[in-house]
């Protein structure tokens, strides 16, 4: 066995402290010893042979090393059950579920002498200064959505839409769901989101069509309130008095997107354990894998007090977190939503509303209401699917005409409209 550089080192000094050409002193101060310790040195050298340099337990098998068998049972449950988990998620699950409790090095030692790659693909960094936590929870929450395939083919393509606390990392609420991100998913979250936990005092979240108007089309109404009317996400956020704010890039919303990347390493490989073919198994999972992820990586707020407000009584949640859509009652006292006409009931003492602006509030439980002001005037069952879509689609802009280009003989020019 070769002698390191530390070792030929150890063996000059203590050669010229036997041959008296420096002191015992000084060659503990060049090995970084103990004086008592280069005595005994001095008296293990033999200039004949360098196996007094070496350390008594070299090429001994250390009592805590890990058993083969162990080890051989790493590397088959890496490479068969958690296939493609992580070394610290797999030393997790090791401990949880097999009854073997080793160190993430261990398991990373394991695995790359066993030459199985990590799933973890390690990119070039770059220098970002991350936007400090907001001091109290409540005070921002951040929304997004990840459309993944999250059962790696073995169901259908789903989108994980949720809600981040901002002070601590919290997931506050998430779902997967078939549709890509829309409103009602949305909607969904927002609600699960309120009831349990309050009314958040912000939102940061991207500039998708949920959110905001990204169209350049201007009614006259719009014009003279000097702003183009939201969205229907966006008109229950105002109501609830969440105050948006649109990031710039996908970078500035990185906290959020961190959350996803852990999700799509962590959430995939259990979602494989549990072998989850279908959204109602892929939710389950999702629901437990929350928990232990707000456990493992949630931090606690630098500031106590919480900014989350408590919902208040008057407030209908119904019907602000819902599709809503403005119509005008004909003669006949019939609405229309999309292709269903809607007959509504008289008022009281027979006294009709022709002509009156009614509000129809879509619920997400799959109830229709008639709103007449502050008056809930009728109501009918309607699938949730049904109203995907009704929102009142906005004029195109107008093609402008290209003027007609005449010859000298007074008539239009060949090919020339």
């Amino acid at each position: 066995m070769e002698l390191s550089q530390k070792e030929l080192q150890r063996i000059k000094v203590i050669e010229n402290a036997v041959e008296g050409r420096i002191t015992v002193g000084k060659a503990a101060e060049l090995l970084g010893l103990s004086e008592r310790q280069v005595k005994r040195l001095k008296g293990r050298y033999s200039a004949s042979c360098v196996d007094w340099v070496r350390h008594g337990n070299a090429g001994r098998k250390r009592k805590w090393a890990l058993p083969p068998r162990v080890r051989r049972k790493i590397e088959r449950l890496a490479r068969t059950r958690y296939a493609g988990f992580n070394d610290t998620h797999l030393s997790e699950k090791l401990a949880e579920l097999e009854g073997i409790v080793v160190s993430r090095e261990t398991v990373r030692r394991v695995l790359r002498g066993a030459r199985i790659a990590s799933p973890q693909k390690r990119r070039a960094k770059k220098y970002r200064a991350r936007r400090e936590r907001r001091p109290r929870m409540g005070e921002m929450v951040l929304a997004d959505a990840s459309r993944h395939d999250w059962l790696e083919g073995r169901g259908p393509a789903m989108t994980l839409l949720g809600f981040q606390d901002d002070a601590t990392g919290r997931v506050l609420a998430a779902r997967f769901q078939l549709e890509y991100e829309d409103t009602w998913g949305y909607l969904r979250r927002l609600r699960e989101m309120v009831e349990r936990y309050g009314i958040p005092l912000s939102l940061y979240r991207d500039r998708h069509g949920t959110f905001q108007r990204n169209d350049e089309h201007w009614t006259v109404e719009e014009e003279l309130a000097g702003r183009q009317t939201p969205t229907q996400l966006g008109r229950a956020l105002e109501e609830l008095g969440i105050r948006q704010i649109a990031a710039l890039t996908p970078q500035a919303k990185g906290r959020i997107e961190r959350v996803w990347r852990v999700f799509q390493d962590r959430l995939i490989s259990e979602l494989r354990l549990a072998k989850a073919r279908q959204l109602e198994q892929a939710n389950r999972v999702l629901e437990k894998f929350i928990e232990q992820y707000n456990r493992r990586f949630g931090k606690p707020p630098r500031e106590t007090a919480s900014d989350f407000r408590a919902v208040p009584k008057k407030l209908n949640l119904d019907r602000i977190v819902s599709l809503r859509y403005e119509r005008t009652v004909i003669n006949d006292h019939v609405v229309s939503l999309g292709a269903r006409s809607i007959q509504l009931p008289a008022l009281p003492g027979q006294r009709g509303y022709a002509g009156a602006t009614v509000e129809l509030s879509h619920q997400s439980n799959g109830e229709l209401h008639v709103w007449l002001g502050d008056r809930d005037i009728y109501q009918m069952e309607l699938p949730t699917e049904y109203a995907i879509g009704l929102a009142p689609r906005r004029p195109a802009a107008r093609k402008r005409k290209q003027p007609r280009i005449y010859n000298y003989a007074g008539r239009p020019a060949v090919g020339v409209r």
